[in-house]
């Protein structure tokens, strides 16, 4: 055999045979960067007065001492669904986590509704079928009649959804009802895309990590983990300390400020 056809082809470090040979497609690389898997942001407009309104009061509320005749409630929802399984998971071994069929059944879904009081180191999660008008008015009610029964007024940061309204407690109650209970609410709204000054999203995202990250399959067992995770954690008094001012958001946010 001639020894020119039989000789191989040099192999510089770093490269494969085949990406010289030609013999075969060469292999796609890794992309550190990970596109497909999408990141969503939350993008507030720049130079928006309403936007830059409504952070600031909310900012302002934060900067309140405690005060228990007029507590800072932060309010918040989160829909998750009930996942079953087809297959019987295979159960974890040493060095590995178990694992779960990509099958699943989709056994509807439910609605977290968290109620946190910062500086008071509460929190209450109560978990709904839906999310309405009469489901807000509802869980109101609760707030103000045992959740905080002394409490003068209540003042309440939310998101400005169309069922966190105050018209929902007319829709639910009769009026000298709902009057009672408008009269001992305080609602400050943050903006629209700016949801991130709610402080309930650091414990509804606490709640996922340290709760829902496995398939629950029935409303049963998601409210039973709910309860054991909210009792536990009130039990450890975790609140929020927020540092973030009216100050520091104009500095760092002075894109979001009208222009003069």
């Amino acid at each position: 055999m001639d020894n020119a056809t039989s000789r191989r082809p040099m192999c510089r470090p770093g490269l494969r045979r085949e990406d010289l040979c030609g013999d075969r497609p060469p292999r796609s690389k890794k992309n550190p960067l990970k596109p497909h898997l999408r990141k969503c942001w939350v993008i507030p407009p720049e130079q928006d007065s309403n936007f830059v309104a409504a952070m600031e009061d909310v900012l302002d509320v934060y900067e309140k001492p405690y005060d228990p005749k007029r507590p800072v409630v932060c309010m918040d929802e989160q829909p998750r669904q009930l996942i079953g399984e087809t297959r019987n998971p295979i159960p974890a071994k040493p060095g590995q986590v178990e694992r779960y069929d990509c099958e699943y059944v989709r056994n509807g879904t439910v609605n977290n509704f968290m109620f946190f009081e910062p500086l008071g180191n509460w929190r209450r999660v109560s978990v709904r079928e839906s999310k309405t008008q009469r489901d807000w008015a509802e869980e109101i009610a609760h707030l103000l009649d045992i959740d905080f029964p002394d409490a003068e007024v209540v003042v309440l940061v939310c998101d400005n959804l169309e069922t966190h309204k105050i018209g929902a407690l007319y829709k639910r109650f009769p009026a000298e009802v709902a009057h009672a209970y408008a009269r001992r609410l305080e609602i400050h709204y943050t903006p629209k895309h700016g949801s991130w000054l709610n402080a309930s999203e650091i414990e509804l995202s606490v709640l996922s990590c340290q709760c829902l990250g496995e398939r629950i399959a029935d409303l049963e067992t998601f409210c039973r983990r709910v309860k054991a995770w909210q009792d536990a954690r009130n039990a450890s008094e975790k609140g929020v300390d927020w540092q973030f001012t009216t100050k520091d958001a104009r500095i760092k946010l002075k894109r979001l400020y009208p222009l003069f």
